[in-house]
Parts: structure tokens; sequence; C-alpha cells
């Protein structure tokens, strides 16, 4: 079967497979609460390394300090 086998980065059964889960998790899922567990994340302590990695997201950069 082609979906046993390894896929590589952004391929399609994936894609495919993580666009369905999210329109799901929208439709049925907890999404209320987790909004209010993400707003209150950004207004911990934990907030200015989110901001920072939403930011170098963003601009198109990992982690590491590469760009894609």
């Amino acid at each position: 079967m082609a979906e046993d086998k390894i896929q590589g980065e952004g391929d399609y059964v994936s894609g495919r497979k993580y666009q369905e889960m999210q329109h799901e998790f929208a439709k049925t899922g907890p999404v209320e609460q987790k909004a209010r567990e993400a707003e209150q994340a950004l207004d911990g302590p934990e907030g200015e390394a989110l901001e920072d990695a939403r930011r170098k997201t963003a601009q198109g950069k990992t982690g590491e300090g590469e760009t894609h």
C-alpha cells in the first residue's frame, strides 16, 4: 500500500490527513478551551518565548536560524 511507505516532508498523504484532523477538531473539538489555554500561555511566563517563535515563523526562520 502506498500509505504504508515512509513519507517525506510536505507529502500529500500527510498533508491531507493533517487537514482532515484540523477540520474535525474545528467542528467537534474543545476549541474555546484551547483558545483560553493559548491566551493564558501567552500571558504567562512562556509568553515571550512563544511570541519570539511566532515572529521567527512569520519571517520564515526555523529554530536553528535557517530560512525556508
